[in-house]
């Protein structure tokens, strides 16, 4: 009968409340961070399917053989470094509709760049490739999300072996060594591999800087071309020591 009174009755109640908020809103933080990866996931899927069909409807029209030997070529082959450049720089200025007209335009005109590697290896090939590095992907991507170390240094280590591999090909331009190519290949390869697990992990940290701002948006679109590029460069350099060429 001396229940009512007695503090441990009371007690268990008030002690269990703030660990149930706290678990809705860890529950809640973690909807947000999926649905905000997601996003990224879907744009990045898409423009990767987007240009897979330009590129393969532009080289079976005979087109791209037509256009790649002319002059034409260099405004392809650079067009979507222009729109990376034009996102990269006006990120701040641009509204988020501007931001994803140029992400679909990128994933066009790379579609059209990415037309010369039907004239050169084998749809077999391409195939297998793509879906090598599907695999690859999605697995460097998932050890990104999950993983509890900084790759903040191997990040910025991979940063610094792109720009070695950036020089090394254009020195190889003048040299035409198919050793020196072949190292390219492997190396791009690993350096791809790295920044796809480091560009998760970046992306990860990076919603709980914008969550509910109207960057996050933004940041949804530039993650999902950062991963794009990590994804085809990494499928461009296993091509070129896998693939059956015609």
């Amino acid at each position: 009968m001396a229940e009512w009174n007695d503090p441990q009755s009371t007690r268990s109640p008030f002690g269990a409340q703030p660990q149930l908020n706290g678990e809705l809103i860890g529950a809640a933080r973690d909807e947000g961070l999926r649905a905000y990866m997601l996003s990224i996931y879907n744009y990045m899927a898409s423009g990767v399917l987007l240009s897979g069909v330009v590129a393969l409807l532009f080289a079976r029209s005979g087109l791209a053989l037509q256009v790649l030997q002319t002059p034409l070529r260099w405004l392809i082959m650079l067009a979507p470094l222009g729109f990376v450049m034009a996102m990269s720089f006006g990120l701040q200025k641009m509204q988020t509709s501007t931001l994803r007209a140029l992400f679909w335009g990128f994933s066009v005109t790379m579609g059209l760049s990415l037309s010369s590697i039907f004239l050169v290896y084998t749809g077999t090939s391409v195939a297998m490739t793509f879906f090598a590095t599907a695999g690859a992907f999605g697995g460097l991507s998932l050890y990104g999300y999950t993983t509890k170390r900084n790759l903040s240094a191997m990040g910025s280590f991979m940063v610094m072996g792109l720009i070695g591999i950036i020089i090394a090909m254009v020195l190889n331009l003048f040299l035409q060594s198919s050793a020196v190519a072949l190292a390219i290949s492997v190396l791009g390869v690993l350096i791809f591999a790295g920044l796809t697990a480091w560009d998760t992990q970046r992306l990860r940290a990076a919603y709980y800087a914008v969550r509910g701002t109207e960057m996050m948006q933004k940041v949804v679109i530039m993650g999902a071309l950062s991963l794009y590029l990590d994804f085809i460069n990494m499928f461009q350099f296993l091509l070129s020591f896998m693939g059956d060429r015609r």
